[in-house]
């Protein structure tokens, strides 16, 4: 019995191991963009477009978070809300409020728990997200006036501009340093981006 257990065990092991090196697909697990964008420098740029109205984005994010704390000390993660229609624009300048005043990490979960937990759709207009950011403890006048500033209105153009040129259709999409972009909901996805890591070490060498 305990010889059984213990070759179950390595066979686990032995199976996740595979998994942490495996050799993800082109056009099956990832795609890679026709027209890369350049990025100067040696740390690479892991980019997550999301909506917070989507639940795939929902599910995607546990893995995201966890992923994020572990990461490189050369890999920098930055959370890029998609803007790519009127009804996304809203919750987009909302995160970008709440990231420039400085509570992105106290809002950003909470925020998608609101909508998809609780079944609250607090992102549909200014007003509901300015009254939700309040209850969070940020000052509503304040968050309102940063709402429409022009630092706001220039990260969302930047948002647009990268989903556009990332060739995005939807969300979830973690693109990897300009040039790779992977879709899904599970860990899978964080699987392949650290596969596509590696991979841009090797491409930098």
């Amino acid at each position: 019995m305990k010889n059984t257990l213990k070759f179950t065990a390595l066979a686990l092991a032995v199976g996740l191991s595979g998994m942490a090196h495996a050799n993800f697909v082109e056009g099956q697990d990832y795609k890679v963009l026709p027209n890369p964008e350049k990025i100067a420098g040696d740390v690479i740029v892991v980019r997550e477009f999301f909506w917070y109205g989507c639940p795939h984005c929902y599910s995607l994010e546990p893995h995201m978070q966890k992923w994020a704390k572990t990461r490189a000390k050369d890999v920098a993660f930055f959370r890029t809300p998609a803007a790519m229609n009127p009804v996304w624009e809203v919750p987009a300048r909302g995160f970008y409020a709440a990231q420039i005043m400085g509570y992105e990490e106290k809002t950003h979960q909470a925020l998608f728990d609101t909508i998809h937990k609780d079944g609250k759709r607090v992102d549909r207009s200014k007003e509901t997200l300015a009254d939700w950011y309040a209850t969070q403890g940020v000052d509503k006048t304040k968050f309102n006036t940063t709402y429409d500033s022009f630092a706001v209105t220039t990260k969302l153009e930047r948002s647009k501009a990268g989903a556009k040129n990332y060739q995005l259709t939807g969300v979830p999409a973690v693109v990897v340093h300009g040039k790779y972009v992977v879709a899904g909901d599970d860990a899978k996805v964080t699987q392949v981006v650290d596969f596509l890591i590696n991979k841009v070490r090797e491409e930098k060498k």
